[in-house]
């Protein structure tokens, strides 16, 4: 019988936990990537909350699914998708949901047998509606759940935290100090990526005490497949769907923006403190948990659009002269509260970034922008235009803060080749891929220009 499998996803989390440098207190996802597979390159298709969720659910990047913008800004992913918890419960699993999905408006779309949560659980809601999706609280709805063992086999349970997103306050947008306790801001390391200001180590020390719940929360839940006995028969997989709700991270194709923590875990059948360095994006997940799942995976073992995920699971499982590796990963970003249609590759060493609107050099979404962290650089970023091209060395310059297609390009003939190169093939990939930013800017929720096909179907999605 396949594994059982969990799926733990929080928001806005990056690579924010101990297990990857970051100076946190997270003993219990430590223990996690101890006990099971770390995936240290791990990327998601955009640095924002629905679209990126959209590519773990469907294994298709945004501007394929139709989700590019935000769930609640009136976008839906396109009638004909079809999504992983649906996916799985035909492969025979019973399918169950808690806590946040954050994919649809329209949650019976994803297929899922069993809701225990409440909806809708998107941005613009009260707090009090996100109460339902708190990581303790979420996490003992889990364990009373497992330890009861009120399911079929095999199950799936998809796991969503609303932690670690901002929420309004005091005039602004902060990470609820008064809710979780964090630690006093001269005692918190600054992020590599921003400058050492004391507003975003406030943001920082509040960041840290939200990033505890969601510690408890897996902890809970590996206790609860522990006292249940299930441990050796789940898959755990904990992940989030882009970068910090910080300057430089979310709403941006730095890697700060795109990068996710991606840990996997099954005692005596995945091979415990592996650490993966390979290139993976989060269409993949969607492949490689269809793979496990001994389900079919679409566009490859059946009729219909292509995904763009290909399974790892021969990297989980050692069989790597079975993997094809990817030596790049595609992202972007279209809307979000404003408009901001960004296109991006990554290889080992570079990445290519292609603007396509007129911004300042850095955009920052409204949560990021009225925030103690923003104030802090509203004018070094927001003084400036952006460039349409950016290319950066990552060997060289990990932080990306050379942009070597400034001015009148580089200097040197082979950055150049490099550039050249990485703007044709991001082209190619778009063209392949139907982007309807080739066709000219992206009106807002207008299906009839992303997707002609979608708009004859679009009262199918609200019926």
């Amino acid at each position: 019988m396949p594994p059982h499998i969990v799926l733990v996803h929080c928001h806005d989390l990056g690579r924010y936990v101990g297990c990857y440098g970051a100076a946190v207190d997270t003993p219990r996802i430590d223990a996690l990537a101890a006990s099971g597979v770390r995936f240290d390159r791990h990327f998601v298709t955009a640095p924002q909350c629905s679209p990126s969720r959209s590519s773990l659910m469907t294994g298709r990047h945004p501007h394929q699914n139709g989700m590019l913008g935000l769930a609640h800004g009136n976008w839906e992913v396109g009638p004909h998708e079809r999504f992983l918890p649906e996916l799985l419960g035909e492969a025979g699993y019973e399918t169950h949901r808690f806590g946040l999905q954050h994919v649809t408006e329209h949650p019976d779309r994803l297929g899922f047998d069993r809701s225990h949560s409440d909806e809708p659980l998107t941005d613009e809601v009260p707090t009090s509606v996100h109460e339902t999706s708190r990581a303790r609280e979420v996490s003992e709805d889990v364990a009373t759940f497992l330890e009861s063992g009120d399911y079929e086999d095999p199950f799936f349970a998809s796991v969503g935290f609303f932690e670690l997103h901002r929420v309004e306050e005091n005039g602004g947008f902060g990470f609820e100090s008064e809710r979780y306790e964090g630690p006093d801001p001269n005692d918190v390391a600054p992020l590599e990526f921003l400058p050492d200001r004391p507003g975003i180590r406030s943001d920082i020390a509040e960041m840290n005490g939200m990033v505890r719940a969601i510690d408890d929360g897996v902890g809970t839940i590996v206790d609860a497949l522990e006292t249940a006995g299930l441990a050796e028969d789940a898959l755990l997989v904990f992940t989030t769907e882009h970068g910090l709700a910080m300057p430089r991270a979310k709403g941006c194709c730095f890697d700060a923006g795109l990068e996710a923590a991606l840990l996997m875990a099954q005692p005596g059948t995945l091979e415990a403190g592996r650490v993966v360095d390979d290139l993976v994006s989060n269409v993949d997940v969607f492949a490689t948990l269809l793979d496990i799942a001994d389900a079919p995976i679409p566009g490859v073992d059946t009729d219909g659009d292509d995904i763009a995920g290909r399974s790892f699971g021969p990297l989980l499982f050692e069989d790597e002269d079975a993997y094809d590796p990817r030596d790049r990963v595609f992202s972007g970003m279209t809307w979000h509260d404003r408009y901001n249609p960004i296109r991006s590759i990554r290889t080992d060493r570079w990445k290519y970034i292609r603007n396509f609107w007129h911004l300042p050099v850095v955009y920052m979404t409204t949560d990021v922008f009225c925030s103690a962290a923003g104030r802090e650089l509203h004018e070094e970023y927001y003084g400036r235009q952006r460039p349409y091209e950016e290319l950066y060395d990552l060997e060289a310059d990990p932080l990306e803060r050379e942009n070597l297609a400034a001015g009148d390009g580089p200097d040197d003939p082979a950055t150049a080749t490099v550039r050249d190169e990485l703007r044709e093939e991001l082209l190619e990939w778009m063209a392949a891929t139907d982007d309807p930013l080739l066709e000219g800017p992206v009106l807002p929720n207008n299906w009839e220009t992303v997707h002609p096909r979608l708009a004859d179907d679009r009262d199918d999605i609200w019926s």
